[in-house]
């Protein structure tokens, strides 16, 4: 399985981040891109290859141009206006308040964002940029003929909106690349979301098409960020009704108390789709001892994971998301791609 990889991932830096009321070192960090880098290359994929350079309008095709144009010059306004130091918003735009667009950078900041977890910093932009290239070099190789194909993207993306970032994410690699695979002819993609996290982002970009089916299994958003998407009454609206389906599950759940269950019937509803293609954000915060998270996978659990994939028999792109224990993530991610690659060979 080709392998794509940017260095620049390690731009993105951060110092702290705010979560659990308090400021704290970030856990999606450089050591994570790094840890799945080693792991699939002693694992024998491969070749790794480096990305090619998109145009804007490739990204542009999910992101509004003025969010993007936010991204790219956030840091230098911000150290313009306070230092150099990470960016971080203080207030949101929340009910009674109006959806104006500040001037000030402060307000840019609380405009574009979902939380105060995700530091904007010095290679922010390049980080993110790369990234989305990384989505889209891998996309091309499916597009082109190959079978299945590793985005090792870093930072994550799926919880980035059309013009809102947050979640670790600032461009929404799986939906650009979803978008970036119907542009090169695929007539319906689906989008298989298995971060831990509701991929509330690529839910939003594609709510109102019927043209890419988005599934996302997740802890329930009673319980877990980012709490206000993600329920499994959210279907879809005009042309795309029926076209979003969500898998909330409680904390706790494993592999054979509601997990697998949830993922046999998405990959029975993507088939049902007829899809051309499959893009799969693959987040292996799930794991059971994830730092942030409540699920109860175990390692075995992600090869039974990527047979499920891998039965559909569906040309497949896996783009990294999620997953933080940084100790057990190259072997998640490996044993995904090669249950994955056993499955397919076989279907």
């Amino acid at each position: 399985m080709d392998v794509v990889f940017s260095e620049l991932h390690a731009l993105q830096n951060g110092a702290y981040e705010l979560i659990g009321g308090q400021m704290q070192p970030p856990v999606e960090k450089p050591e994570r891109a790094e840890t799945v880098r080693a792991a699939v290359e002693a694992a024998g994929f491969g070749p790794l290859l480096a990305p090619d350079s998109f145009p804007d309008a490739a990204v542009t095709r999910v992101h509004t141009p003025e969010f993007v144009a936010f991204l790219r010059t956030a840091w230098d306004r911000w150290i313009d206006a306070h230092g150099p130091y990470d960016a971080l918003p203080l207030n949101w735009p929340v009910r009674t308040m109006r959806q104006k667009i500040p001037e000030a950078i402060d307000g840019l900041l609380s405009y574009y964002s979902l939380d105060a977890g995700t530091p904007i910093t010095a290679g922010t932009w390049q980080a993110a940029r790369a990234s989305a290239d990384v989505a889209l070099t891998a996309a091309r190789l499916v597009q082109q003929g190959k079978r299945h194909a590793f985005a090792l993207c870093r930072p994550p993306g799926h919880h980035a909106a059309a013009d809102l970032y947050g979640g670790y994410c600032f461009l929404n690699n799986a939906a650009i690349a979803a978008q970036y695979l119907r542009d090169q002819g695929a007539a319906r993609v689906a989008v298989l979301d298995v971060d831990y996290h509701h991929g509330n982002g690529t839910q939003a970009i594609f709510y109102d098409r019927p043209d890419v089916l988005f599934l996302s299994l997740h802890a329930d958003p009673l319980q877990e960020y980012p709490f206000f998407l993600g329920y499994a009454d959210e279907t879809g609206e005009g042309a795309g009704e029926g076209f979003n389906v969500n898998y909330p599950m409680r904390w706790g759940t494993g592999w054979s108390t509601g997990y697998a269950d949830a993922l046999d019937d998405a990959c029975r509803r993507i088939k049902a789709f007829g899809a051309d293609v499959v893009v799969v954000s693959l987040g292996v915060d799930t794991y059971e001892n994830d730092p942030i998270s409540h699920f109860k996978l175990a390692t075995p659990d992600y090869s039974r994971m990527g047979e499920c994939i891998g039965r559909m028999g569906l040309p497949t792109l896996f783009v990294m998301e999620g997953g933080y224990a940084v100790a057990a993530l190259g072997d998640n991610v490996v044993n995904t791609l090669t249950g994955y690659l056993n499955a397919a060979v076989a279907a």
